[in-house]
């Protein structure tokens, strides 16, 4: 391994948010920042608890004390510091369907006094995407629905929330990827709104986070021909700085989405993409969630400091997104040290909020009474999950509901194995049928008439967005 000289390489580092395997920082990036890596991002497989994660950042600044720490920490589907039991608090489409914009700012505030005393000091949230499309693969609860005035005035306020609680935030996925069947994961979403429409829906809640004082917006890679027909939005000059940066008035720091992702990583390559959106302007370069070694931050490294060698990147961009990555760096002490002195308002908003979003609707011959009063039949259905989500996060109303009725019995099937009549094995206990995304599951939905056919008093849970089907 050859190491670049001069000062490029550690401006080419203080760029780069590369992710690590452990609970504890591997040498080689405590070594980095040293050597100028200005940021590092923690996933579930980073984190025990919260006092574990206080003494791994603590580590961290022990070797830089301004590093920036950052989490994908949505609450609801998408925690990484509550990965092991599950999110204390409800997601975006929860906190929507209670539309109350100071609850979801206490949320959020409570979120961010967590995060900051656990020396996490960015958040990859809130998701200010407009689900409206219902068929979206990726997105779902994690929006605050499919309303953009709605959702564009909970972003706000969760913005408002978690940087009082003294952690940054970062409104995500610019322009927007509520309006899709294809996960960036995997490939190139295309959205093909025209521009009256992105005004109106796609970049409401971005305009309202910039206005709420968002120090970070995380780009989506999406193909958006309206605003410019060649370029997936993390690389386009036209998106980030004309439309972001000069309409919207942004002045905090671009992050990209993961590098890794095959939306981009497929067609342009990792360390291809990684200079691309440099170019375009993209202060800081989110990777690790599937490359999480040294080796892949050394070749962005080198493949940064070789694009402005060759006068690819110019070093004044470069310059540029360093210096961005500082002011947000110099932000985030001030801040975590204020939100983590004024700790926590309300340990029990979570449940608080989690309670009013629960929707209740019943058929008009319905016999069931809720709440159940003995133990019951859960029959949980479960869909490929994204990854955004995560295979490690529980999900279900099995264990909670055997926890408050003993007794309780729960079952889970996939598509391969859900069986002809699923709640056969109910008898006469109450049968509680759990989905999520009904609506776009075919094999989800017929099970569930078959069951409803033998058992019309079952009680149908969706965890998903709720939508009407027949």
């Amino acid at each position: 391994m050859t190491t670049p000289t001069g000062h490029l390489p550690a401006l080419a580092a203080a760029v780069l948010q590369p992710g690590f395997v452990g609970t504890t920082p591997p040498p080689w990036v405590c070594r980095w920042l040293g050597e100028g890596l200005g940021s590092v991002v923690l996933f579930a497989r980073n984190v025990v608890d919260t006092e574990q994660v206080a003494a791994l950042t603590a580590t961290l600044r022990a070797e830089r004390p301004d590093v920036i720490v950052a989490i994908d920490e949505e609450a609801g589907d998408v925690t990484r510091l509550e990965s092991v039991h599950g999110s204390s608090r409800p997601g975006n489409f929860a906190l929507g369907a209670v539309d109350d914009p100071e609850l979801t700012e206490a949320v959020a505030r409570d979120l961010g006094a967590e995060l900051a005393a656990a020396g996490v000091t960015l958040n990859y949230a809130p998701d200010a995407d407009v689900n409206s499309n219902p068929a979206n693969p990726v997105i779902g609860v994690r929006s605050f629905g499919a309303d953009p005035a709605l959702v564009a005035r909970h972003t706000a306020a969760w913005v408002r929330g978690l940087q009082a609680g003294g952690v940054a935030a970062c409104a995500k996925h610019f322009p927007g990827h509520g309006d899709t069947r294809v996960d960036s994961h995997h490939d190139l979403p295309r959205i093909t709104a025209d521009r009256s429409r992105l005004d109106a829906c796609e970049l409401a809640p971005f305009r309202a986070a910039v206005a709420a004082g968002v120090q970070a917006v995380m780009t989506g890679h999406l193909l958006v021909p309206a605003l410019d027909p060649r370029l997936p939005a993390t690389l386009s000059q036209r998106i980030l700085g004309g439309l972001l940066r000069d309409e919207l008035g942004f002045c905090g720091v671009v992050v990209t989405d993961a590098m890794e992702m095959r939306a981009v990583a497929d067609r342009y390559g990792f360390a291809g993409a990684t200079v691309r959106a440099l170019v375009a302007g993209a202060d800081a370069i989110c990777i690790g969630g599937e490359r999480a070694d040294e080796q892949a931050a050394v070749e962005l490294r080198d493949a940064i400091v070789a694009a402005v060698v060759s006068g690819e990147l110019p070093e004044e961009r470069l310059a540029e997104a360093a210096k961005r990555v500082g002011q947000l760096a110099a932000w985030t002490v001030t801040a975590r040290t204020t939100g983590s002195a004024a700790g926590r308002d309300d340990h029990d908003v979570g449940l608080v909020a989690a309670r009013r979003a629960v929707r209740v609707t019943a058929d008009q011959a319905a016999t069931v009474t809720l709440p159940l009063t003995r133990p019951a039949y859960v029959v949980e259905f479960e869909p490929l999950r994204n990854i955004a989500i995560g295979a490690e996060t529980p999900w279900g109303l099995g264990a909670p509901l055997g926890e408050v009725l003993p007794g309780t019995r729960a079952v889970r099937y996939a598509e391969a194995d859900v069986p002809a009549d699923p709640g056969a094995g109910a008898g006469s206990d109450p049968l509680v049928l759990v989905v999520r995304d009904l609506h776009r599951h075919d094999w989800m939905r017929a099970a569930v008439h078959r069951a409803l056919a033998a058992r019309p008093d079952a009680v149908v849970v969706e965890l998903g967005v709720p939508e009407l089907v027949t």
